[in-house]
């Protein structure tokens, strides 16, 4: 049985359960991380969406620095931010800003995906996206957090105040080979999104770690760094980890057929609950995930990461009642003999 036990992490979208106000969404958001600093847990990261009724996590950027006044040693980041719904300048500017402020507690993890419908994305004044594109914005930004302005503009250097000289470590996101290609070439650790989209998982780390550039002007690391995610319920019992997580199949069901929402609580039957040609979309949610009691998670865990010799786990979880989202976490926390406060 593998014994490896690498870092856990905790990737938050500020969801919002029904009968909840989207300041009541944000409080238990920051209940959770002030939860998982105690009991251990690596990163806290929060991820962009816009035009959400389900999450609350559109401004990830003022979030973190919330975070950060009330947590005290995990590390913090965006899991990620949206970048071609930005510019490169004003998220170093961000981002800069929150290292100055609070010191190297920051991560910033860089995906493709708008985040949202293609109107809200249109509203965004959202660029291309594409590979080529996308590239050139990562090295844009690395270069503003950097410690030598280099990014001609006019007949001056654009510069990043703050923001210049914080070298804020960046993360590459992905759920498919583009990412990894992107990962590799500019030198970036990899965050593979197998929490939502699986089914690319081997072909995306083998062009990562084939492909992989520690040479690179943009180089983080020096070899191939890989971080996944994983859907993780955890309850005293089988049977009400699998009842509790009928809430990720709902809101997963709800997303995918076009009727987001708040979190539903959940339910003794899926197939009572939704009609039958809906059931099929609760099952893409499920490709990557670890429910049950808590022995039994850490082993899953354990066999996720040493099938794909990941470096880092990044959890996320969904329940009707955050107060039960939180316990989740402890009792993983505690199977897995994390030491409180790291």
């Amino acid at each position: 049985m593998p014994t490896r036990r690498v870092p856990l992490s905790v990737l938050d979208l500020a969801p919002r359960s029904q009968g909840m106000t989207p300041q009541q969404a944000l409080q238990e958001s920051t209940r959770l991380a002030q939860e998982v600093d105690r009991l251990g847990y690596h990163r806290y990261w929060m991820a962009e969406h816009h035009g959400s009724e389900t999450f609350m996590s559109s401004a990830t950027a003022l979030l973190l620095g919330h975070m950060a006044h009330h947590t005290d040693r995990i590390r913090l980041g965006a899991g990620g931010v949206m970048l071609p719904n930005h510019s490169p300048l004003m998220v170093a500017e961000y981002y800069g800003t929150l290292a100055t402020l609070h010191g190297d507690r920051f991560d910033l993890g860089l995906g493709r995906a708008p985040g949202t419908d293609p109107m809200t994305a249109a509203a965004l004044a959202r660029s291309s996206g594409q590979l080529q594109d996308f590239a050139s914005e990562v090295a844009a930004l690395r270069d503003y957090l950097g410690d030598t302005p280099s990014l001609p503009h006019g007949r001056g250097v654009v510069r990043a105040l703050p923001g210049e000289g914080t070298h804020v470590p960046l993360w590459m996101l992905g759920s498919s080979t583009g990412g990894a290609q992107v990962a590799a070439a500019l030198g970036l650790p990899f965050s593979f999104a197998s929490h939502f989209a699986p089914d690319q998982i081997r072909e995306a780390l083998l062009v990562y770690r084939d492909r992989f550039r520690a040479d690179a002007q943009t180089a983080q690391v020096d070899r191939p760094t890989v971080m996944a995610g994983v859907n993780v319920l955890v309850a005293p019992t089988q049977e009400e980890a699998d009842h509790l997580f009928t809430t990720a199949q709902l809101m997963a069901i709800r997303i995918r057929s076009g009727q987001p929402g708040p979190l539903d609580p959940p339910v003794e039957s899926l197939a009572d609950a939704v009609p039958e040609q809906l059931l099929a979309l609760a099952g893409a949610h499920q490709a990557v995930r670890a429910v049950g009691p808590p022995e039994l998670v850490a082993e899953r865990l354990e066999e996720f990461a040493a099938e794909h010799e990941l470096d880092e786990l990044i959890l996320t979880t969904y329940a009707y009642d955050p107060e039960l989202r939180r316990r989740s976490f402890r009792l993983l926390a505690q199977a897995w003999g994390m030491t409180a406060g790291g």
